[in-house]
C-alpha cells in the first residue's frame, strides 16, 4: 500500500469517528458530510491520481470499480447519496434544508461498510489505519 493511501484511510477513519460523534449531538447535516472519504484512498491506490472535486471522485470511482466484483454496487453508490445530503446541508434553506439523524446514520453505516471493504482490498492485513498518537 502506498503511504499516501494509508494517509487517506487514516483521514477517512478520523472523519467516521467525527461523524458518529456529531450525529450523536445530533447535528445530522454535519455528520452526513463526513461520510465518504475512503473513496479517495481507493482511487489513489488504483490510479495514482488525487481527485480534487466531487464529480471527479464519482467519475473515477465508477471507473475503478465498474468491473470489480469485490465492490458491492450499493457501496459504490454511496458517493451520490452522501453528496446529496451534503448539498442539502450546505445549500438548501427553509424546510428543504433538513437532513434527519436517520439519513445521516444510514450514510455513515454505508460509508463504514465501504471503508471496511476498501481497507480489506488494499491491505488484508490492515484492520484499521494507524491513528495519530495524542501529543503530550
Amino acid at each position: 500500500m502506498k503511504p499516501e493511501t494509508a494517509d487517506y484511510l487514516a483521514k477517512s477513519r478520523e472523519c467516521f469517528d467525527a461523524a458518529k460523534k456529531i450525529n450523536a449531538l445530533p447535528v445530522p447535516q454535519v455528520a452526513a458530510k463526513e461520510a465518504y472519504l475512503a473513496a479517495h484512498a481507493f482511487i489513489f491506490e488504483s490510479t495514482g491520481k488525487v481527485v480534487k472535486s466531487h464529480s471527479g471522485m464519482r467519475t473515477m470511482l465508477a471507473q475503478v470499480t465498474k468491473d470489480d466484483p469485490r465492490i458491492d454496487r450499493g457501496l459504490a453508490s454511496l458517493l451520490g447519496r452522501a453528496y446529496k445530503l451534503k448539498e442539502v446541508a450546505d445549500y438548501e434553506v427553509g424546510s428543504q434544508a433538513a437532513v434527519t439523524v436517520k439519513e445521516a446514520q444510514t450514510v455513515i453505516e454505508i460509508a463504514e461498510r465501504f471503508f471496511s471493504t476498501i481497507v480489506r482490498l488494499l491491505s488484508p492485513d490492515l484492520i484499521e489505519p494507524p491513528r495519530p498518537r495524542p501529543r503530550d
